[in-house]
């Protein structure tokens, strides 16, 4: 019997192969969600740098909300790593979301990406 972490390994690892098919043109928007916080970064694989950064500990979202592991939080890191990355000229990227599921949390981030201005 496959395991929920099993099951997750086999997503990450699906996920990683899809967007190496798919090139390495664009940078793009990792998303890791620990159990407290959630994390971002627009990431240049080419250069192998990071372009832009943002998580529910930055100083700008910490303090607005008693926990940084609710929607309303990945909300609103969703719309500042949106403006970080086209502050630095960033518009078009590739969504990772790092083998979790497409709802809640990752979801809520995603549209307040692209509703700040980045096209997926």
């Amino acid at each position: 019997m496959i395991t929920k972490q099993e099951k997750y390994q086999f997503r990450k690892e699906r996920t990683k192969r899809n967007l190496l098919k798919a090139g390495v043109t664009w940078p793009r928007l990792s998303v890791y969600r620990s159990d407290k916080y959630i994390y971002a970064q627009v990431i240049d694989d080419i250069k192998g740098s990071t372009i832009a950064c943002a998580s529910s500990l930055d100083k700008e979202i910490k303090g607005q909300f008693k926990s940084g592991k609710n929607i309303a939080a990945s909300r609103l890191v969703g719309g500042l790593i949106a403006k970080r990355a086209l502050e630095k000229g960033v518009k078009e990227i590739r969504f990772d979301r790092g083998g979790r599921r497409y709802h809640g949390r990752i979801k809520a981030l995603a549209d307040a990406a692209r509703e700040a201005g980045l096209k997926f």
